[in-house]
C-alpha cells in the first residue's frame, strides 16, 4: 500500500471505519466564500458548518480535497518545479469533527493511522504543539508515549490557527517526520527548521475558541477537529522519497513528458518537465470545475498556469502543443478518484490545445523583444518595471514568464516598477481577487435555515399551492409583519414558485392572504436550499405565520418551460454537429428567449447551425414525452446522463430526459439525457418550434448561442414572411421568385453602374452629351492644362478620371474638382510622368485647396488630392492651378 490512489483509498477508509462520513471534493471554485479565489484546504466547505450558519446530517467527515494555491494570499506558483513540495494543485486528505470528538480521539486517531496503518516508524516522529497548550502535550506523552523533547513548544502563529480576525479559532498540533541527518536541517522552533531534513506531514487544528473581538476570546460550547494531511508529502514518505516528484503519480506524468519530448527529466529539463506535470494537474482540474482560460478573475491565473507550463515544453524543445497530448496519462492516474475528469476529458484537451496554439505566438514575439531588451545585461542585474510592464500591456507576455525566462540569466525584475506601471495604466485585467462581498449579509439566509429548514419547492408537479409565511425580510433586517408599498423578500415553507438557478430565471406572480397582494418579481436560492421571493405589497399586511396562497404567473412559466427544454435539444443537437468537446458554459432562460454558451474553438457556419435546428425540431415534432428521475449522481452518470461541469450537485439528482434520436450516433437511443433542477415541458411538442437566432463570440473558445420557441419563434418567422411578401409585392413577382428577381436587379444595377461611370468618365473629358475636350485644354506657360469643374462626380472617382485626362493630352497637366451638394470640394491634379521634374502634383493642389478655402493636401508628384469648402470658388482653384504651372 504504496500508490497514490491506494493511500488515498486507505485513509478514507480508515476514517469510515472510525465513524466519519466520507465526503466528496467540493469544486476548486468555492460555494460558500466569495472571498477566496480556489479552494486551497480542506475545511473550506465546512466553514459554515464550523461557524454554527449550517448544519449537517453527520458530526463526523473525512475527504480528499482537491486544492490549488496559486492566487492571492496563497500563491506556491513561482515556486512550483524548483522546489521538492511545492505545488499549485495539490490533495489534501483530512478529518474534522462538528462538536463531536476533540483532541484526545484526533491525537489518538492520528498516531494509529500512521504508526499502525502506515507502518511509519515511530522513532522518526516528531510533533508540535502551541506553547500553552499543556493539555495537547500531555496527550501526545500518553498516547503516543513520546519523550519531552520530542514535543516542542512553538510560541508562533505556525501552531495557533484562525478562520479570520474574529470566529472560531484554536492551537495546531503539526506531526513532523525526520529523514535524517544526511540532509541539512534542525526540528521545528530550532535555528535549521527551514532545512529539509524535518518535513511536516499533518497538521491537526483544535478549533476551541471564538474570537469575539480582537482583545476578547471565549471557550466555544462545542470544540472541533480541522485536520490536513498532503497526500503527496505522505505518499513520498510511504513511497521511501524524499522529493514529491519522485511519487508514483508524478513519476507516470514526467514520463509521458519525456516520451512526448524525447528529452530526459534531469540536468537543466528537470525543472522543465516537472512544472508541466504539476501544471497539468491544475489546468485539467480548473477547467473540469468550469474554469476556462481568460483575463481576468480565476480565468486569468489558470492562463497564467497553463502558459508558464507551455513556456517550459518550448524551452523542452517541443515544436507542437505539448499539454493536451498528456492529458490521458493524468485520467489514467487520477480519473478513477475524479470522475469529472473523464466527463471533461474532451473540453479539457480542447482547451489546452487551443490556449498552447494561440499562446506559441506570443510566446515567440515576447522572447525576441525580451532578448533585445537584456542583451546588455549580465547576471545580478534587473530589468525595469516599466519594460517589464510593456512586453505584458503591449505584446501579451505575462510578468510571471519575463521573470522565468530570465532566472536561468540570474537576471531579476523590478516587480515594484511593474506594479507601479500597472496602476498608472490602471488596466482592467488585475491579477487580484477582490471578494464579491456578500458574505455578511448571507448571513440571515443560514440563521432562516437553522430555523425553519430547507424551502420545500412543489413546482415540478403545480404552479399554485399554499404556504405559510416563516420569515420576511426588509432592508436587510428581519421583520415580523409589512405592509403595502414595502419591498421586501419573503421566505415561506414550501412554494411552487422556481428559484434561479441554472440559467433558468425565477419565477413570478402573487402571493396572497385574506386582503394582502403580494407581487413576486423574482425568485433567488439563498443559504442552500432557502428560497426568497423578492416582492412589493400591492395591498393589505403581510405578517409573518400567515397563511398564503402562492400562484405562478402560468404564461410566463410556460415560456421559461419551452426554452429550457429547447436549450437540452440544442445542446445535445451541438455535440452531435460539432463534437462532445462541446460543453455548455453558462446559459440564460427567459421568457422570451434563450441563450446560452458552450465551448467551441471557432465560429460556426450557418449550414452547421441550420443542420442543429433541424436535429431539435425533430424531436419537438416526435412530442415525445420528458421525463424525469430521481438516482445518485454516479448512477446516472452510468446511464450516460450528462452532467454540467461546475455545478453543484446532491446525492441524489434529477435526471432529464426526451426524445428519441433518429440519426448519428444517437440513433434509436434516448436524445437528451441530463442532470438538471429546472423545469420543463411534459413533451416535446410543448415546446412548439425551435429557432436559432445567431452564433456569435464571447471570449477564447466560447460562442454564444441565442434562439426562440413557440410563439416568439413562431411570430419572428411569421414578421419574416410578411417582409418577403411586402418586397415581393414591390417585385412584382410571387414570394419564390423574390430572390431570382433581386439578383437579376443587382446584376442590372451593377451594370448601370458601370455604364454610369463611363459616362461620367466621357463627359468629364469632354468626349459625351457633344463636349470636346480641347475646349478645356489651356496653355500654362508652355504646358498643356486640362481643367474642368464636375458635378455629379463622386470624390472617390477623381482619380481614376485623371488618369484618363492625362492619357488623352499625352503630356501636360490634369485638375478636375467635383463639386458636391453641400458646397464642398475635393480637387484631384495629375502630372504626367515626363513633367514631373518640372512640377509637382503635390505643390499644384495645395494651391487649388487654398483657393477653395482649405488647408494641404498630399499625394505624389504625379497625382495629389485635397478639397476644400467652397465649391462656389472651382474656377478660381483652377486659374490657381495654371498659374503655378505658369510659375
Amino acid at each position: 500500500m504504496s500508490g497514490v490512489n491506494e493511500i488515498r483509498s486507505a485513509f478514507l477508509d480508515y476514517f469510515k471505519k472510525n465513524g466519519h462520513e466520507v465526503v466528496s471534493s467540493s469544486p476548486l471554485v468555492p460555494r460558500n466564500d466569495p472571498t477566496l479565489m480556489f479552494t486551497n484546504a480542506g475545511m473550506v466547505q465546512f466553514k459554515n458548518v464550523f461557524t454554527g450558519l449550517e448544519q449537517r446530517p453527520y458530526s463526523r467527515a473525512a475527504t480528499a480535497q482537491k486544492c490549488v494555491r496559486a492566487g492571492g494570499k496563497h500563491n506556491d506558483l513561482d515556486n512550483v518545479g524548483y522546489t521538492a513540495r511545492h505545488h499549485t494543485f495539490f490533495e489534501m486528505l483530512g478529518n474534522f469533527s462538528f462538536g463531536d470528538y476533540f483532541k484526545e480521539n484526533a491525537i489518538e486517531l492520528a498516531w494509529n493511522l500512521i504508526t499502525k496503518e502506515f507502518g511509519i516508524d515511530r522513532n522518526r516522529l516528531m510533533v508540535t504543539v502551541y506553547h500553552t497548550d499543556d493539555e495537547a502535550f500531555d496527550l501526545w506523552k500518553k498516547i503516543a508515549g513520546l519523550p519531552d523533547e520530542k514535543i516542542v513548544r512553538i510560541p508562533t502563529s505556525d501552531n495557533f490557527w484562525a478562520m479570520g480576525d474574529t470566529g472560531p479559532c484554536g492551537p495546531c498540533s503539526e506531526i513532523f517526520y525526520d529523514h535524517g541527518d544526511h540532509i541539512w536541517g534542525g526540528p521545528p522552533g530550532s535555528p535549521d527548521e527551514d532545512g529539509d531534513r524535518f518535513i511536516e506531514i499533518w497538521n491537526l487544528v483544535f478549533m476551541q475558541y471564538e474570537q469575539v473581538t480582537k482583545e476578547q476570546r471565549l471557550d466555544l460550547p462545542r470544540p472541533s477537529i480541522d485536520t490536513g494531511m498532503g497526500l503527496e508529502r505522505i505518499a513520498a514518505l510511504l513511497q521511501g522519497k524524499h522529493d514529491n516528484y519522485d511519487i508514483d503519480l508524478f513519476s507516470a506524468l514526467i514520463a509521458a513528458s519525456v516520451a512526448a519530448t524525447g528529452v530526459e527529466a534531469e540536468g537543466k529539463n528537470r525543472a522543465s518537465h516537472r512544472v508541466i506535470a504539476d501544471h497539468l494537474r491544475s489546468s485539467a482540474f480548473l477547467i473540469a470545475d468550469g474554469v476556462l482560460p481568460s483575463n481576468e478573475g480565476r480565468g486569468y491565473v489558470l492562463r497564467r498556469i497553463m502558459r508558464r507550463a507551455m513556456r517550459h515544453a518550448q524551452l523542452l524543445g517541443a515544436q507542437d502543443p505539448l499539454m493536451y497530448k498528456l492529458l490521458p496519462s493524468l485520467v489514467r492516474e487520477m480519473g478513477q478518484a475524479y470522475p469529472e475528469l473523464v466527463r471533461a476529458e474532451a473540453l479539457i484537451s480542447e482547451t489546452l490545445k487551443l490556449e498552447e496554439t494561440r499562446f506559441r505566438k506570443t510566446l515567440e514575439r515576447g522572447l525576441g523583444l525580451l532578448s533585445d531588451a537584456t542583451a546588455d545585461m549580465v547576471e545580478g542585474g534587473e530589468l525595469d518595471g516599466e519594460t517589464a510592464f510593456k512586453l505584458y500591456d503591449t505584446y501579451g507576455f505575462p510578468l510571471d514568464l519575463t521573470q522565468d525566462a530570465l532566472r536561468a540569466r540570474g537576471i531579476s525584475v523590478d516587480t515594484d516598477g511593474f506594479s507601479a506601471a500597472m496602476e498608472r495604466q490602471k488596466a482592467e485585467a488585475r491579477a487580484n481577487w477582490a471578494g464579491s462581498g456578500e458574505a455578511a449579509t448571507e448571513t440571515i439566509w443560514f440563521e432562516i435555515k437553522d430555523k425553519h429548514g430547507a424551502t420545500e419547492f412543489l413546482g415540478y408537479d403545480t404552479e399554485t399551492a399554499e404556504g405559510v409565511v416563516q420569515a420576511i425580510v426588509k432592508d436587510g433586517a428581519a421583520v415580523d409583519s409589512v405592509k403595502a408599498g414595502d419591498e421586501v423578500q419573503i421566505v415561506v415553507n414550501q412554494t411552487p414558485f422556481y428559484g434561479e438557478s441554472g440559467g433558468q430565471m425565477g419565477d413570478a406572480g402573487i402571493i396572497s392572504h385574506d386582503g394582502v397582494k403580494v407581487s413576486v418579481r423574482d425568485v433567488q436560492k439563498k443559504g442552500e436550499g432557502v428560497f426568497v421571493h423578492v416582492a412589493k405589497v400591492a395591498s393589505g399586511t403581510l405578517k409573518v405565520g400567515d397563511a398564503v396562497q402562492l400562484e405562478v404567473d402560468h404564461a410566463r412559466r410556460g415560456q421559461l418551460r419551452a426554452n429550457h427544454s429547447a436549450t437540452h435539444l440544442i445542446h445535445e443537437a451541438l455535440r452531435e454537429t460539432l463534437g462532445t468537446h462541446v460543453a455548455q458554459k453558462g446559459s440564460l432562460v427567459a421568457p422570451e428567449r434563450l441563450r446560452f454558451d458552450i465551448s467551441h474553438p471557432k465560429p460556426i457556419s450557418a449550414e452547421e447551425l441550420a443542420v442543429v435546428e433541424d436535429m431539435a425540431n425533430e424531436i419537438v415534432l416526435q412530442n415525445a414525452p420528458v421525463t424525469t428521475r430521481l438516482m445518485t449522481v454516479d448512477d446516472a452518470i452510468a446511464e450516460g446522463a450528462m452532467a454540467l461541469f461546475g455545478e453543484k450537485y446532491g446525492d441524489e439528482v434529477r435526471v432529464v430526459s426526451m426524445g428519441n434520436g433518429v440519426r448519428g450516433s444517437k440513433a434509436g437511443k434516448s436524445y437528451s439525457v441530463e442532470l438538471c433542477g429546472g423545469t420543463h415541458v411534459r413533451s416535446t411538442g410543448d415546446i412548439g418550434l425551435v429557432h436559432i437566432l445567431s452564433d456569435s463570440a464571447v471570449g477564447a473558445g466560447v460562442r454564444r448561442i441565442e434562439a426562440l420557441t413557440g410563439n416568439a419563434a413562431r411570430e419572428y418567422l411569421d414578421q419574416q414572411d410578411e417582409r418577403v411578401k411586402s418586397i415581393a409585392g414591390l417585385l412584382k413577382v410571387q414570394p419564390a421568385d423574390v430572390l431570382g428577381r433581386i439578383e437579376t436587379l443587382l446584376d442590372e444595377r451593377r451594370k448601370l453602374e458601370r455604364e454610369l461611370n463611363e459616362a461620367r468618365k466621357q463627359l468629364a473629358l469632354g468626349g459625351g452629351a457633344g463636349g470636346n475636350a480641347a475646349s478645356d485644354i489651356r496653355d500654362a506657360g508652355g504646358v498643356k492644362y486640362l481643367a474642368r469643374t464636375l458635378t455629379g462626380v463622386e470624390p472617390r472617382d477623381l482619380k481614376g478620371l485623371v488618369d484618363e485626362g492625362k492619357k488623352s493630352i499625352g503630356s501636360g497637366v490634369v485638375t478636375f474638382i467635383a463639386v458636391a451638394d453641400d458646397g464642398k470640394a475635393s480637387v484631384v491634379v495629375g502630372v504626367t510622368d515626363d513633367l514631373t521634374g518640372k512640377v509637382s502634383a503635390v505643390d499644384l493642389v495645395r494651391a487649388a485647396s487654398e483657393a477653395l478655402g482649405g488647408k494641404g493636401g498630399g499625394g505624389r508628384p504625379d497625382m495629389a488630392q485635397a478639397g476644400g469648402p467652397d465649391g462656389a470658388k472651382a474656377d478660381a482653384a483652377l486659374d490657381a492651378v495654371g498659374a503655378a504651372i505658369a510659375g
